[in-house]
């Protein structure tokens, strides 16, 4: 049973680093055209166009802290707040937020009980035929994995190539994903918890995030191998409506769920 478990989480997250792009194969949240079964993955993304400190923002702000972002859809409206324990991809966000960049694209990759995939630029106007999940600014963010930021239900995260090809694990310029996931039993966060120590010695979940895990639930088995950058603080039930819709081969909404974003006070 045990080996059984530890099967399935390798290639839940084969599947996410494959989809991190937009919602691509079953659970990867990659940026790639990989072939992954259930990851946050994005598709092989083009090499780096400019290096990201070369970027700026259009309204910068020099102390960005608490910042939040309105996500708008058909839906209703998405509250995240992002954390400021992750700089890099909290500006990165908020820079392209403040452009517009993600005004008009889809939750191209949409998994129930998994997570919501968005942030490919290809997928603005897509005809129903279009393959998602490959595009991206041109860039990627160097990883920022903390222990205490986890794939609770609302996690906000970005998807990125997977390790093959990306060994440093660096997320996505602008794919990301909203975490849904299930409950969890203190049985298979026992699992999750060995099955994340294998790349990061010494991981262990704090009672306070087992309890979370259970109450509330998330994607444990993406802990420490995606980062996690913000979360939803209102509006959970905006993400479990765009959760319920049908979706076609590839994880694609057959209706399209387009979003707009703007940075709150």
């Amino acid at each position: 049973m045990k080996r059984l478990f530890y099967t399935i989480l390798g290639c839940i997250a084969l599947v996410i680093l494959a989809s991190a792009s937009g919602c691509d194969k079953k659970k990867n949240v990659t940026e790639s055209t990989d072939t992954i079964t259930e990851q946050p993955t994005q598709a092989a993304e083009p090499a780096p166009e400019k290096p990201m400190e070369t970027l700026t923002r259009p309204n910068p702000d020099p102390n960005p802290k608490n910042a939040k972002v309105k996500v708008s859809t058909k839906f209703g409206n998405m509250i995240i707040k992002l954390y400021d324990e992750t700089p890099a991809h909290r500006d990165n966000f908020l820079m392209l937020v403040e452009k517009g960049f993600y005004n008009g694209l889809l939750f191209h990759r949409c998994i129930p009980n998994f997570m919501a995939q968005g942030g490919d630029p290809n997928s603005k106007g897509a005809p129903l035929s279009q393959q998602l999940g490959m595009g991206g600014p041109g860039y990627t963010v160097p990883a920022e994995f903390n222990p205490n930021l986890l794939h609770k239900k609302g996690a906000l995260s970005a998807a990125r190539q997977g390790d093959q090809v990306n060994p440093t694990r660096s997320s996505s310029g602008s794919q990301f994903y909203i975490v849904q996931g299930t409950p969890l039993t203190d049985m298979q966060l026992n699992q999750v918890e060995a099955y994340v120590s294998r790349k990061t010695p010494g991981f262990k979940y704090t009672e306070a995030q087992r309890e979370t895990y259970r109450k509330i639930g998330g994607t444990a088995q993406l802990d420490m191998d995606y980062t996690v950058f913000g979360e939803v603080i209102e509006g959970l039930n905006v993400l479990d409506s765009i959760l319920a819709q049908p979706t076609m081969m590839g994880d694609r909404p057959k209706e399209d769920i387009i979003m707009n974003m703007e940075v709150v006070k």
